[in-house]
């Protein structure tokens, strides 16, 4: 591998991140991860409500905090009034990219929009995450992941047929649009190095999510194929499921390609199976899915996980155990490569999280420090991008202002 570069990828951007919750600040992380100044504005005495979200320690801190809020500078400012305001214009003029997450018409009427910041900041990003973009009949609506996620085609087709649609256990909808906006920014600032100027990147929840919809959309225009809830399988995509082993583990098994299948009924010892006309080939196997599932599951239930797993992987055949936290911090792969980093949290203690990613070969990201208390650099930005004193800054805090 080529020696580290000692620089992170964006340690020359200045990032202001106004957002709340989850959609924005996933954007914030992932520019402050690979080495943005990334300072959140939070309001003052109570901060995002993100750092009361989730679990918390034996001390009574939440830990997600400490997640989506790594690498960033805290700064509390009320933008609800005018000094508040005054003072985040003059902090827009010396950023790059700005990314707030309120509901549209929120940065308008505090005098914050595109138009106003760019007047003295031509070339400033700013990334507007929210539920459903920043014009059309729902743009005013109220856009949480899960609504957006129904309305991205996600929600229709996760669960079982005969039960309602479920969720995915996490926020998946409001990551999605913060990843994205964070790639709109990039390309946006690539987009500056030629013309000098800054531009808006709309990223909304719904479309985010319909976004990674493959082909669904074509589906139904062309074909007239609504895609359905399947449960644990893609319909006519066999084998390729969860399957029970004999210790209550379940073995994730992907071996729909006609070569891998072959190897598949090798190692299950029925070599035989891979020429019958029922399942010797993709379609054939697609048409059969109940029963080349039940034939793997019968086989599977006589083994455990683990040992299927292992014979599975000297085979050439795709599977692997259905991980939890537990099992991830034990797992010998992921130990090797780092994808989790101890990091100190506020008391020196080792906090366990998901490492940078992507990776990068010559200046990878790296996890710097935990979420940040509220208002703990509040006097270093003021003083570093504005260059206000000890006694202008205790005025705005005598006011309320920060």
């Amino acid at each position: 591998m080529n020696e580290l570069i000692a620089s992170l990828p964006l340690d020359d951007l200045k990032v202001l991140e106004l957002g709340q919750l989850i959609a924005g600040p996933t954007c914030g992380q992932v520019l402050a991860d690979f080495g943005a100044q990334v300072v959140k504005i939070e309001p003052p005495g109570k901060g995002d409500a993100m750092r009361q979200w989730g679990q918390t320690d034996e001390s009574g801190e939440p830990l997600w905090w400490n997640v989506i809020a790594r690498n960033k500078q805290s700064l509390t400012l009320d933008l609800r009034k005018p000094e508040g305001q005054d003072l985040l214009r003059r902090l827009a003029a010396k950023a790059d990219v700005l990314i707030e997450n309120f509901r549209p018409g929120t940065m308008e009427r505090w005098g914050l929009d595109y138009q106003s910041l760019s007047a003295d900041n031509p070339g400033l990003i700013m990334v507007r995450v929210t539920g459903f973009g920043q014009d059309g009949p729902y743009a005013s609506r109220a856009g949480f992941a899960a609504v957006c996620e129904a309305m991205g085609g996600l929600r229709y087709i996760s669960g079982y047929p005969d039960r309602p649609p479920v969720r995915v256990g996490i926020s998946l909808g409001d990551t999605l649009a913060g990843v994205q906006g964070a790639m709109g920014a990039l390309l946006a600032l690539h987009q500056r190095e030629k013309t000098g100027r800054g531009q808006v990147v709309d990223s909304a929840i719904f479309e985010a999510v319909m976004a990674m919809m493959e082909s669904l959309i074509p589906d139904y225009a062309r074909a007239g194929k609504i895609r359905e809830r399947a449960g644990s399988f893609l319909p006519k995509i066999a084998p390729s499921n969860a399957y029970p082993a004999r210790d209550g583990r379940d073995v994730i098994i992907g071996a729909n390609q006609d070569t891998v299948f072959r190897r598949l009924c090798e190692a299950m010892g029925q070599p035989t199976l891979a020429d019958h006309p029922d399942y010797a080939d993709h379609r054939a196997r697609g048409e059969n899915q109940q029963a080349i599932d039940e034939l793997i599951a019968a086989w599977t239930a006589h083994h455990d996980a683990q040992h299927i797993v292992d014979l599975l992987a000297d085979a050439g055949v795709p599977a692997g155990l259905v991980y939890t936290a537990k099992d991830m911090l034990e797992d010998e792969h992921i130990k090797e490569r780092g994808s989790i980093v101890e990091v100190p949290d506020r008391h020196g203690k080792p906090l366990p999280m998901q490492n940078v990613f992507p990776r990068l070969s010559q200046t990878p990201g790296k996890v710097r420090q935990v979420g940040p208390a509220l208002g703990e650099h509040t006097e270093t930005v003021l003083g570093d991008w504005l260059e206000l004193d000890h006694n202008s800054i205790d005025a705005l805090r005598k006011d309320s202002v920060i």
